[in-house]
């Protein structure tokens, strides 16, 4: 029997001294360590970014590296794998909202993949890594490559006393440790800390309880995501599609799909895939639309509206997360599968409310669609000794 899990409490951190994670403990059917670890979200957004509003704490350190950076038009280079890599892409909307509005210049900031970084690191300027517990080769190897090149170095992870940690000039900690591998506290947590650096930057702050609230929302979404999920369990593929700052969730719930359910999932940008992907996908094609940035919304708006429609013509299996305010602008009909709304949250910054809104929404459709489908997320299928020896392989 599960021991009563209490989403309110604080998660437990890691070992001291440090060590990576062991495969999660084995649960026959939900909740799952991943069911329970988005329950923890709200609880979590409000102790971490209170943790984070000191003005003199690491977050307003990096944040002040950041500004200097790009008022020198030295390279900001936010970088990461897996999950970390999407926050990390979600860092670069956040961080360049938060630079526009306090006048900054925002041409050097980019994301860079670790392992392409530390083959071709930058030699000045600040990079800023990702990793949840901070053990991460490929990151750490980035760090360790532009550091040495000259480059000052940051770490957005669980704790300081990680490996990646020793790499980087200003840590941010996060503190709490996912308790699940399929990660939805190492996704959502760095960007929490992101938000807390833009706020830094920019001057508007994010309320820990407005965020609190948000999260919340998205969490409670659970009977949208089952019918969604219903309908989505025997596809062939799963697509999602995204555009502007709802990109990096776009990825993520790819990525998710992949590990928590082992459905074979992409992830293309909305006009790409307007382009000139329709031939691959017909009846048996479950497709997401993540529609919740305000910036450029009306735009966004009609362009999916096409990307529907022909969705609808070839009968594919349709569902979106929406801002709410789009509900009535997307006809129902035009996602067959069901939407999930996200509030529009108008009092924070467009990329904040937008990836702050969607993660909890895209990780309850994970975890939905794997008991649609009959699998358990936590181990990300290393349970299974043939998968178990891949990824002994990959990782020799």
């Amino acid at each position: 029997m599960n021991v009563a899990f209490d989403p309110d409490a604080p998660l437990p951190g890691p070992t001291d001294p440090w060590q990576s994670t062991s495969m999660p403990s084995r649960r026959s059917g939900p909740p799952y360590h991943m069911t329970e670890m988005i329950e923890a979200e709200p609880g979590l957004a409000r102790r971490l970014l209170a943790s984070l509003e000191d003005a003199s704490g690491p977050a307003a350190r990096l944040a002040g590296a950041v500004a200097k950076a790009a008022g020198a038009g030295q390279p900001i280079v936010v970088t990461g794998c897996g999950t970390s890599e999407h926050a990390a892409l979600a860092g670069v909307e956040i961080l360049r909202d938060a630079l526009r509005a306090a006048g900054l210049p925002t041409a050097t900031l980019r994301a860079e993949q670790a392992f392409e970084l530390s083959l071709d690191p930058v030699a000045s300027g600040l990079v800023i890594g990702v990793s949840h517990e901070g053990g991460t080769a490929a990151t750490n190897a980035a760090l360790e490559a532009c550091r040495s090149a000259g480059a000052r170095t940051s770490l957005i992870t669980v704790t300081d006393r990680s490996p990646g940690a020793t790499l980087a000039d200003i840590v941010v900690t996060t503190h709490e440790l996912d308790q699940s591998w399929c990660h939805v506290i190492g996704y959502l947590a760095p960007i929490l800390a992101f938000a807390a650096v833009g706020a830094q930057i920019s001057g508007a702050a994010v309320d820990p309880e407005r965020a609190r609230a948000l999260i919340a929302d998205g969490a409670a979404q659970s009977a949208a995501a089952e019918a969604i999920a219903a309908r989505f369990a025997d596809a062939r593929q799963f697509l999602v599609i995204a555009s502007g700052s709802d990109r990096p969730a776009g990825r993520e719930l790819v990525l998710k799909v992949e590990e928590g359910t082992w459905l074979p999932s992409v992830y293309r940008d909305l006009e790409t895939f307007l382009h000139g992907h329709l031939p691959a996908v017909d009846d048996s094609t479950a497709l997401v639309l993540i529609l919740t940035d305000r910036a450029g919304r009306e735009m966004r708006w009609k362009r999916s509206l096409d990307l529907l429609r022909a969705a609808a013509a070839l009968e594919v299996r349709t569902a979106a997360i929406l801002a709410e305010p789009l509900d009535r602008l997307v006809p129902a009909e035009l996602t067959s599968a069901g939407r999930i709304l996200v509030p529009d949250a108008a009092d924070l910054q467009p990329p904040v409310a937008a990836l702050l809104g969607s993660a909890a929404p895209l990780q309850l459709l994970t975890e939905r669609l794997a008991r649609a489908r009959g699998t358990n997320p936590d181990p990300i299928r290393r349970n299974d000794p043939r998968y178990r020896a891949a990824a002994e392989a990959a990782e020799h």
